[in-house]
């Protein structure tokens, strides 16, 4: 059986779960793969890329801090999502040629409907705005909710992305909304706050006022972890009804790039109760 070449990229990534996923993905289908941990040297991504492909690789996932960096080398070759996004997690060769896309807004969506949120009536604030902010945005609009705001430490970021996504999607411009940390709180709280910033890999928590959370609110951290998240100890403290780490989104999305890579959806499920089990493991 002929065996295919992936890895995911990054720096650092000696942390990433991500081999762990494909190749349970891998034993669920029958598929035959080595999937191993890429890490690049901070000004050396494109180099890295170009020797993985130029040696048989079939496709990287990319994670920081080089989403933005790929969405640039596969300009040429982008998917709509990518185009969106203005970020890439996926990378892939077809026809001689480097091709792209962002499956992070996919992963987040679909493990937000897993844990039962209904968009059409969700108020959602999004903290922070660098490429895990935006590869969401669109799939979180498409969803339907009914309002999104984007806060950022430095406001400015946040009013930018939002302009520069209403220029392009002037149908959101009702939707969607920009401020600074002290302008996340609004009256009636919001049904989902989402951490998109990177305060959780430095152990704190973002500076966002108190009082966000409405009756039965969501927290969801991006990041994940053994332990509950600064983030997730923060809302659960400021009243948040249930909080929730990003390990069923690094899940889909990782499921998401085995189906553009290989043609085949892989069930989500028990391979998140593996990995969920593995991390508590870590801890005992």
């Amino acid at each position: 059986m002929h065996t295919t070449h992936f890895a995911v990229i990054g720096n650092p990534v000696k942390h990433s779960r991500s081999p762990t996923i494909h190749h349970l993905f891998a034993q669920q289908t029958g598929i035959s793969l080595q999937y191993d941990r890429l890490e690049a040297p901070i000004d050396q991504f494109e180099s890295t890329v170009q020797h993985f492909f130029s040696r048989g690789g079939k496709g990287l996932n990319v994670t920081v801090p080089f989403k933005q960096q790929a969405w640039e080398l596969a300009r040429a070759h982008l998917s709509a999502r990518a185009k969106m996004a203005q970020a890439v997690n996926t990378l892939w060769m077809q026809d001689d040629a480097l091709h792209a896309c962002n499956t992070d807004g996919v992963g987040l969506v679909s493990d937000l409907d897993r844990i039962g949120i209904k968009f059409s009536e969700a108020r959602i604030l999004l903290i922070g705005a660098g490429g895990a902010a935006r590869g969401v945005l669109g799939p979180l609009l498409e969803a339907g909710c009914t309002q999104l705001r984007i806060v950022n430490r430095t406001q400015d970021r946040a009013t930018e992305l939002v302009h520069s996504w209403q220029q392009a999607y002037p149908d959101t411009k009702q939707q969607i909304s920009a401020g600074g940390l002290a302008e996340a709180k609004q009256e009636g709280g919001w049904d989902v706050v989402i951490n998109a910033s990177s305060s959780s890999l430095g152990d704190t928590a973002p500076q966002v006022p108190q009082g966000l959370y409405a009756t039965g609110a969501l927290a969801y951290d991006m990041m994940y972890g053994a332990q509950p998240t600064p983030f997730m100890l923060q809302a659960m403290a400021d009243g948040a009804h249930h909080a929730s780490d990003g390990l069923g989104m690094l899940v889909g999305q990782a499921a998401e790039s085995f189906y553009i890579w290989h043609g085949v959806k892989p069930d989500i499920t028990p391979v998140l109760h593996a990995v969920r089990a593995e991390l508590n493991a870590s801890i005992t």
